[in-house]
């Protein structure tokens, strides 16, 4: 277990403690209006933890705290995981970015694209160009989320199974078969949509690598890092560690158990979720973020290049335009001006555009539960925030942990 406390004076590296503490004051401010269950952030400069701030409660019916080994669904910030395993195959020679992916996953080797009609007798045409791995790692293949529910191809994926997770009792296999049958809303490479991409990454990785997904986590990416306790399910013994699931009461927007949901995390489950299936904890996830900021490299252990780093942390959305052109914000709390989009994580291209007070090159993402995270290179900072919910539109923690850590750097 990875002991995670504060390791050093946040003057010795450039934050004004005092200002520090507004992050705990806003936050705890959320559990006296009882909207969320609990929280921790974690904010880092310099590979040193600068500051904790935690308070509330892990299961409100259980009365647990949050404590700085609780146990978290991370969800979509599983999407980075997987995006860096890619990378790491991309370094190997074993697969290229250009490469379309029917090479490894013969089930996509004659894609169709939507044209028109509804999601009952929809009209297609054959794709121009084939899904390559870039077209995954962006978003950009075409692929979709039943839960968006604004395309007739999102009907089409809720009626195959797929609307907040994948269909019951298929593998990751069978997710990619399954998906690959359904129509694209786009030409690939054309525009972006946020999408089951990612698990469809994670069944080339199984696939490049012979391995199954949490196989090649484990032993690539988890115990070279010391990420012992991340992983698509909690270890037994430590379940009472697992936080409990909410969603805001429709009322009166008090924290209400998701016991359905709740489950994830707590059984290995049929499907090994590239796109959003893992738990971690805040000491952990630090690990892996340390990583990312350090370029690759970590306490000796280097799992990419920087180059790599760089290039994963660059936009590539066609014609370099931010995400909010596709209307990214719509999955966000917070619009995605100035945000483009790289090898699995948004790009901070333009923080004027987005009204932020972040520095131009951080990257980051989130999980539905309201988890996020965010690499800053330029300030070598990294931040981390957990809390468990769903969904994270419900408040816009990002944008204001956002605002509380940068105001809060002094030099």
């Amino acid at each position: 277990m990875i002991e995670l406390k504060v390791d050093v004076d946040p003057a010795e590296v450039g934050f004004d403690a005092e200002r520090l503490q507004r992050i705990d004051k806003h936050f705890d401010g959320y559990l006296e209006r009882n909207l969320l269950p609990g929280y921790l952030a974690v904010v880092t400069r310099n590979g040193k933890v600068a500051h904790l701030a935690s308070n509330g409660l892990r299961d409100i019916e259980a009365g647990l705290p949050v404590e700085t080994d609780t146990i978290w669904r991370v969800f979509s910030m599983t999407k980075p995981v997987t995006s860096v395993a890619a990378m790491m195959l991309v370094e190997e020679g074993r697969i290229d970015l250009k490469d379309p992916i029917s090479r490894w996953l013969p089930e996509f080797s004659q894609p169709r694209v939507y044209t028109a009609g509804s999601f009952v007798r929809p009209m297609t045409e054959p794709a121009t160009e084939p899904i390559r791995l870039w077209h995954l790692l962006t978003h950009t293949a075409g692929l979709t989320y039943g839960f968006h529910r604004t395309h007739p191809v999102d009907a089409l994926y809720r009626e195959a199974g797929f609307d907040w997770g994948t269909a019951p009792g298929l593998d990751l296999a069978g997710v990619s078969e399954a998906i690959a049958r359904q129509p694209l809303l786009f030409q690939p490479g054309t525009q972006w949509n946020y999408s089951v991409a990612t698990d469809i990454l994670g069944r080339l990785v199984e696939v490049v690598s012979g391995q199954s997904l949490d196989t090649f986590f484990t032993e690539r990416i988890f115990t070279p890092l010391g990420m012992h306790e991340t992983g698509f399910r909690t270890d037994p013994d430590a379940l009472d560690r697992l936080a409990a699931l909410y969603v805001p009461n429709p009322k009166t927007k008090a924290p209400f158990r998701h016991d359905e949901m709740g489950a994830i995390g707590r059984v290995t489950p049929a499907c090994l979720s590239g796109g959003g299936g893992l738990v971690s904890t805040a000491g952990d996830y630090h690990r892996f973020t340390q990583m990312l900021v350090r370029g690759g490299e970590l306490d000796g252990v280097r799992l990419l290049g920087p180059r790599t780093v760089q290039l994963m942390a660059s936009n590539h959305l066609p014609g370099g335009v931010d995400l909010e052109t596709y209307g990214g914000g719509a999955f966000s709390e917070t619009p995605f001006d100035g945000f483009g989009f790289g090898l699995g994580f948004s790009v901070l291209e333009d923080p004027v555009k987005a009204k932020t007070l972040a520095s131009a090159g951080e990257f980051a993402w989130g999980g539905a539960a309201s988890t996020a995270f965010w690499v800053d290179p330029d300030e070598d900072v990294t931040v981390l925030f957990f809390t468990q919910l769903l969904p994270s539109t419900t408040y816009p923690i990002r944008v204001e942990l956002r605002n509380l850590v940068y105001q809060a750097l002094a030099g």
